[in-house]
């Protein structure tokens, strides 16, 4: 087996976060892009890697103790890459948590809420005419944005002014917003003046250039 991590992904947000990160750390590894308009997540030998059927997944030829370790979801797998090369990640007792914090902040509220806006907004309307649940996702994928604005007040990055996996797994959300949904103007995000300086830094960084590309959509 190769000793390279093995990437299973596409360059959606999350599977961007991996990527990225793989980057940032600079990790050998190997990408297999996961084409989930083609039904790749279903195929056998991705379900042995994520039974959930969802990009991305890794597998470290020596992350269990030296032995081969499979991993789903992009937050544990954040954290297993930061504890692995003791990086992205404080090891400050209170920086940490307060890293996880908004790691879990992105796992439970952004990439969920700014998901169904984005389903909504771009994709839904021939088949959901009634305004609610746009209305709903635009109205708390704002109240997000301002809560991401107000803790990036006089900060360089969320978490002190070392850059971790806690911007990594947000600021692609961020961009999709604008780059992939195109609601730039619905979610006035002109408005948010940290949150877009704060995007500029982590998304102009060489790893995030990179990073970003990684199992593109062909």
């Amino acid at each position: 087996m190769s000793q390279k991590i093995q990437l299973y992904s596409l360059a959606t947000p999350n599977g961007q976060k991996v990527s990225i990160a793989l980057e940032e750390l600079g990790l050998d590894y190997d990408a297999h892009t996961i084409n989930i308009l083609e039904g790749d997540q279903f195929k056998e030998d991705f379900l042995k890697l994520n039974p959930n059927s969802k990009i991305p997944a890794i597998l470290d030829p020596t992350g269990a103790n030296g032995d081969s370790l499979p991993i789903m979801e992009s937050g544990a797998i954040l954290l297993h890459l930061a504890e692995k090369t003791g990086k992205l990640i404080s090891k400050d007792t209170r920086l940490r948590s307060e890293t996880l914090q908004w790691l879990f902040f992105q796992i439970g509220g952004v990439g969920p809420m700014f998901g169904q806006f984005g389903h909504f907004f771009k994709y839904a309307k021939e088949n959901c005419d009634h305004p609610y649940p746009l209305e709903r996702y635009t109205k708390e994928t704002k109240r997000l944005l301002a809560v991401l604005d107000k803790r990036l007040e006089g900060r360089t990055y969320l978490v002190g002014e070392e850059y971790s996996i806690a911007d990594i797994s947000i600021f692609p959300w961020v961009g999709c917003l604008d780059l992939f949904y195109k609601a730039s103007k619905a979610l006035e995000l002109d408005a948010y003046k940290n949150v877009n300086a704060w995007y500029k830094r982590c998304s102009e960084k060489p790893a995030s250039i990179k990073g970003s590309k990684v199992c593109g959509w062909d």
